[in-house]
């Protein structure tokens, strides 16, 4: 029993040695954590600290070097372009408060919306005495740094960035402007936009400290008459638009300002004749808000002016031309030219038609094969007619007669049927109106006394179509149509 008593008395002494050894152990590592966490190098502990502000623009406008006293504040979209005598510049102001810290880091974030470029924007530093409903070409405010960033190649449909630490420190009112650095135009969201300019500034943590990469923005979709599909986009516009001697084209204009997406026009742009004088001092001022973003076809005023140079030399696109927007099939063709069957234009035309095969396509050209109108239906317009509705095509739109008229479907011949190809003529863009001298029967809807643009939203497959109105008319005209 002693030897067992004895036993009994040194285990218990050995497992208090231990239980004090583990004791000290575990005092040690609470000690060291607390060491360590009271001497953390300050660069980790300010980093901790770091914090994001998110300021968008309080104001932004473009100025316009061809219209010097014309202001463009109210905007979906900014400008800016190199070209000699019709420069445009882009402005933008952010209003800073709330920051907690040191800036360590401020950045000026636009989003790109239709075109891409090799060679991007220079952004400055200006002033901060303009407003966005004031400010013009001839009263802009001047620069105040050097370059604070030059970008080189800019994709379409893209946030941009320019580093502004040096600029951005504390609370307060911030100003820049961004100007071409060459003859490539951009396009640009404006607050009033879906992608506003955003002003991004990080307080609190070092020069090192990761910049956070921010989410883009959720695209904001114009609602047509029916839910689109995930591919919608939107082709808006008119033709037969603008003349020096009248503010029509303006009160088009606006309507474009408010509406995204892809400007079509469908000819005579600048009235009387289509000259470079007359698209500058004219178109320019109004529709030319968009021309970045605009697809155009050319008109028999156009070539008034020899070959159509002025409309040529404005524009800078070819004679005629396909694209692809959303899922659809667009066609910008001339009707000015020749347009018969064994024509270079028709012959590409089919060639195009049958390599780039879709279940949606579109076409405009200036003079209608199917009018109520002044001029009426044209003849000579018959091949691309046929051509497009043996193709399966949905939708064609012309100007020539000024007046708003829509189609029925119809087929090859121009009689009604179930499922064919619709017209809609849109000379309404700003000039004098022409009177309907004889009704066709597959006409559905006529309006001769409202200027306005069609907005066409293109889904997968199905169109809807909207006639929208000048401030102060109330004539609209909708509806929704699958694609053949």
């Amino acid at each position: 029993m002693a030897t067992l008593k004895d036993s009994t008395r040194t285990l218990v002494k050995t497992n208090e040695r231990f239980s004090l050894k583990a004791l000290n152990t575990f005092i040690a590592v609470v000690v060291a954590i607390l060491i360590i966490s009271t001497t953390l190098p300050a660069r980790a502990s300010a980093e901790l600290r770091a914090s994001v502000f998110t300021f968008t623009a309080s104001a932004d406008a473009q100025v316009n070097e061809a219209t010097p006293g014309s202001n463009v504040g109210n905007s979906a979209y900014l400008q800016v372009d190199g070209d000699a005598g019709i420069r445009q510049e882009i402005y933008m102001k952010f209003s800073v408060s709330g920051l907690s810290g040191t800036v360590s880091n401020a950045r000026v974030r636009v989003y790109d919306t239709t075109n891409g470029s090799n060679n991007g924007p220079i952004l400055y530093r200006t002033g901060a005495s303009w407003t966005e409903t004031g400010i013009t070409w001839s009263n802009r405010t001047a620069q105040t740094t050097g370059s604070l960033g030059n970008l080189g190649a800019v994709s379409a449909a893209t946030w941009v960035e320019y580093d502004v630490t040096s600029q951005v420190t504390a609370d307060g009112t911030y100003s820049f402007v961004m100007v071409a650095d060459g003859n490539d135009g951009l396009t640009f969201s404006s607050r009033q936009g879906s992608y506003p300019p955003q002003l991004v500034v990080t307080t609190g943590g070092t020069s090192s400290t990761p910049v956070p990469t921010l989410p883009p923005p959720t695209v904001v979709v114009p609602t047509p008459t029916t839910p689109p599909s995930t591919n919608s986009v939107t082709l808006v516009g008119a033709g037969d638009i603008s003349s020096c001697g009248n503010n029509n084209d303006e009160a088009t204009a606006k309507l474009l300002d408010a509406i995204p997406g892809t400007v079509f026009t469908v000819g005579d742009n600048a009235y009387p004749s289509g000259t470079t004088a007359e698209f500058n001092d004219c178109y320019n001022p109004t529709w030319g808000r968009h021309r970045l973003r605009t697809m155009p076809v050319p008109g028999n005023h156009e070539y008034r002016t020899s070959g159509a140079s002025g409309y040529f030399g404005y524009f800078n696109v070819p004679s005629y031309y396909a694209y692809n927007l959303g899922t659809w099939r667009i066609y910008a063709l001339n009707s000015e030219i020749d347009i018969t069957s064994t024509s270079a234009q028709v012959q590409w035309l089919k060639a195009d038609l049958a390599a780039n095969p879709k279940q949606c396509v579109l076409a405009y050209w200036h003079k209608p094969r199917w009018s109520s109108g002044k001029h009426g239906s044209d003849p000579e317009s018959q091949e691309l007619w046929k051509t497009f509705y043996d193709a399966g095509a949905e939708v064609v739109l012309n100007g020539h007669d000024h007046d708003y008229e829509r189609f029925t479907q119809m087929n090859a011949s121009g009689a009604a049927v179930a499922s064919g190809l619709r017209e809609f003529v849109v000379g309404v863009g700003g000039a004098g109106f022409y009177d309907f001298i004889n009704i066709l029967s597959t006409s559905q809807v006529r309006n001769a006394n409202t200027y306005g643009v069609l907005k066409l939203t293109l889904n997968s497959s199905s169109y809807t179509w909207q006639f929208v109105p000048i401030a102060g008319k109330t004539f609209t005209d909708s509806g929704t149509t699958s694609c053949r």
